[in-house]
């Protein structure tokens, strides 16, 4: 059974619900120990000082700022512990807003709220007030020794709670070099089909469709390799990117692989009928240039003939 890892209660208006913290995930990371490769010796990390190697202990340990190579700006806990958020144990809630208006890049880490023992028709009364007004309730709380906004909304029955990234924290996309000034804009039949595609691709979303291929992958390797088993690594092909003069072709070719169709075999004629046009063309040329050539041949063999003539008539005249 899952344990609440945080307690309090939620708090807006004059109205308090008190609530327990409950993860909403379940770590499936698969993690490995460092060896020492000849006799797989377990391998331990020692805090040490860089001026002499010896190892230092925790109460010795004190915190510094960087502001430069070597120059540091030094605290003691006790120092730290003056700027520590104040441990409340409540949710303020500030500000009521629709879902649609967070942008998903601001969220963090999922959580539930569960209601206290006897806080139930509360609980209860929040979530369906939520639900009906379609609203997410932005709030403040302490978790950890570290204050965090969160975004409270219900999910069926419960409210769930999600930490939430602060907006300096957000890299704004104008400081990314990613598309180009001088980028060609699409054109409207690449649009179109680009919709196409997208469309011929929607469907509900089902989170049990996908899975964590690499961790089965690993765990397979693991027990394949538990059982004296040699794992050999396959070469893995990485995705070429689609060329700018490539795109309606590949558009092409996506959509009619999605509908289960023959790759374009209109299309593929149609640049088989471009590609042999030129030869065609070409042969003409060659079939026009021979025929051309014929009147030459006949008027050397026209001359021949009349100067043959001329000698028999001479050697008859003698």
């Amino acid at each position: 059974m899952a344990r609440a890892i945080w307690s309090g209660s939620i708090s807006f208006g004059l109205l308090n619900v008190p609530v327990k913290l409950y993860s909403a995930v379940s770590r499936r990371q698969i993690s490995f120990r460092e060896l020492r490769e000849s006799d797989s010796s377990r391998v331990r990390h020692k805090r040490v000082a860089e001026a002499d190697g010896e190892e230092v202990s925790y109460d010795d340990i004190v915190k510094g700022y960087e502001l430069s190579p070597e120059q540091y700006v030094v605290f003691s806990r006790d120092e730290l512990d003056e700027l520590v958020p104040k441990k409340t144990k409540a949710i303020e809630v500030e500000a009521f807003v629709d879902l649609d208006d967070i942008d998903p890049i601001y969220f963090v880490q999922p959580y539930y709220l569960a209601p206290e023992q006897g806080a139930e028709r509360a609980y209860e009364l929040l979530v369906k007030a939520m639900a009906d007004e379609r609203k997410v309730a932005i709030a403040r709380f302490v978790l950890r020794n570290k204050e965090h906004l969160a975004a409270l909304r219900p999910m069926g029955d419960v409210l769930t709670l999600t930490t939430m990234r602060f907006a300096d924290e957000i890299v704004p996309p104008e400081e990314l070099d990613v598309v180009p000034e001088d980028a060609e804009a699409p054109r409207a039949k690449e649009l179109e089909m680009a919709k196409q595609l997208v469309g011929s691709l929607t469907s509900d979303f089902d989170p049990e469709q996908f899975h964590d291929e690499y961790r089965e992958e690993l765990l397979a390797m693991i027990e394949r390799k538990a059982q004296g088993e040699d794992v050999v690594q396959t070469a893995t092909e990485e995705p070429t990117p689609t060329k700018a003069p490539d795109l309606m072709a590949a558009l092409e070719e996506s959509l009619a692989a999605v509908k289960g169709e023959p790759l374009a075999a209109g299309s593929k004629k149609a640049a088989s009928k471009s590609k042999a046009k030129p030869k065609s063309s070409a042969s003409n040329g060659s079939k026009a240039s021979k025929s051309k050539a014929k009147p030459k041949s006949s008027s050397k063999s026209t001359s021949k003939t009349s100067a043959s003539r001329s000698r028999s008539k001479a050697k008859a005249a003698k």
